[in-house]
């Protein structure tokens, strides 16, 4: 405890010099980071929770450089190194079977960052990157630590508050779009579409009926501020993710009796016409517009859809120019902006209405970083889906149901995010990379876990 208690000491005497100081009253933010310090210290699984929390507010924060996330992940990552030096974290903890594609991904990701056409750009990815990359290894330190109940719980509880605050208050909107505390709509719709799933476990798994129904509201709030965002992918996204978790429960088919399922037509009955009633007529028109894909969008059909479109053309020449390494780290926009679409598809010709993203994360990798990166960043994803795929095996054949469903419901959280990047650039978005880390510490206590006895 010798190294901590010096940094206890330090934030002391910065106290005393602030008391001192003309700026007295920032004297009891050291007293709070000591405490924060210590709590962090004694209990670093805290900490991720408070990453996982704070995540959907950091809109709360938009004009600071340090938001409360990253003075939390920069003072865990910190704690943890201390705590491997002095040998009370296990170093092994660091070992995973995703290392063998992202520690081949980040090789390919440097010798792209040396041939970059615009180191400016590439800088700034690379710092965008970190971020996933820090919290991934934070979460392979610690996330045995933590409680997953509590992770669904803080997840849910918080992108269910910006879903209120979106609804009911103009202000969290763009251009009448529920945006929550973030400044796009598709970003929002993301951080719903990876709630939802948590949120239906905690319908499942709640032991009594008032929580129940606090959970299941929960849901019901989501769902709305799905449809408030006006997010075609969005819809799209959780439709998939909630059909594929459906295969999950029908081994329990036989178990539902006739009346379970009157009482679900009939809940159907109620919520599916209402649910249609209450979707704005903007959404169901921008629905309808997906009909025209398989005739080819044009721009004065859909230029959300033409716009895309562009991203693609533009993309798929990157791609065929530098095949092997792209053409460097965060370029996209750069490319994008020499072209007629960006001029064709620009409002007021601003720096941001030129220089767009690809606005799909697949095409921003195989274009930027080259198609061997590219790949790599799939088999990624894959091995962690296929990692908690494992994990849900594992608890089957121990007979435990409730962590199967936890598994379940988080693999269809992770399928939402993989599926999502798709629509939207979000390489380093935080819940990605902790649920990465996440699935295969999940597989591991599952498979380590000791199997029933058989009676004889």
């Amino acid at each position: 405890m010798i190294i901590p208690l010096s940094l206890v000491s330090l934030l002391g005497l910065l106290g005393v010099l602030l008391l001192a100081s003309p700026w007295p009253y920032l004297a009891p933010g050291a007293v709070l980071g000591i405490v924060g310090v210590l709590l962090l210290y004694r209990r670093p699984a805290w900490g991720l929770l408070g990453i996982v929390a704070l995540v959907p507010l950091e809109g709360l924060f938009k004009d600071s450089e340090l938001t409360g996330s990253k003075l939390v992940g920069a003072s865990l990552a910190l704690i943890l190194c201390l705590q491997l030096l002095l040998h009370q974290l296990p170093a092994d903890r660091l070992r995973s079977n995703l290392w063998r594609f992202l520690a081949w991904f980040m090789v390919l990701y440097g010798l792209s960052f040396l041939a970059s056409a615009n180191l400016g750009m590439s800088l700034y990815n690379l710092r965008e990157w970190s971020v996933g990359l820090v919290l991934f290894v934070i979460t392979l330190l610690i996330g045995r630590d933590m409680n997953m109940l509590m992770f669904c719980r803080l997840a849910t509880l918080s992108v269910t508050s910006t879903c209120v605050l979106a609804m009911f208050s103009t202000q969290y909107q763009d251009q009448g779009r529920a945006a929550g505390l973030l400044a796009d709509s598709n970003a929002f719709a993301m951080l719903i579409a990876f709630a939802v799933p948590l949120a239906l476990l905690l319908v499942r798994q709640s032991p009594n009926w008032p929580q129940r129904l606090f959970w299941l509201a929960c849901s019901l709030l989501l769902l709305a501020g799905m449809t408030k965002t006006e997010s075609r992918s969005g819809l799209v996204v959780l439709f998939i993710s909630l059909l594929i978790g459906l295969y999950h429960y029908h081994a329990q088919l036989p178990r539902i009796r006739p009346r379970h399922l009157g009482f679900a037509m009939l809940g159907a009955a109620i919520v599916i016409p209402l649910a249609i009633y209450a979707m704005p007529a903007g959404y169901v028109a921008r629905i309808q517009s997906l009909s025209i894909l398989g005739q080819g969008a044009s721009g004065h059909q859909d230029e959300s859809l033409s716009r895309r479109a562009s991203y693609i053309v533009v993309g798929r020449q990157m791609i065929e120019d530098n095949p092997l390494l792209g053409s460097g780290p965060g370029t996209f926009a750069l490319h994008y902006a020499g072209t007629g679409f960006a001029k064709a598809f620009s409002f007021n010709r601003s720096t941001g209405e030129l220089y767009r993203r690809a606005h799909n994360t697949y095409l921003e990798i195989f274009s930027e970083l080259g198609i061997p990166a590219g790949l790599l960043f799939v088999g990624l994803l894959g091995l962690g889906l296929f990692n908690l795929q494992r994990a849900r095996r594992a608890w089957l054949q121990r007979g435990d149901w409730d962590q199967a469903d936890l598994i379940t419901h988080l693999g269809m959280s992770l399928l939402s995010l993989a599926l999502f990047l798709m629509f939207l650039s979000a390489p380093a978005q935080k819940y990605l990379w902790i649920m990465l880390a996440l699935s295969w510490v999940l597989r591991l206590q599952a498979e380590q876990s000791p199997l029933p006895e058989r009676r004889p």
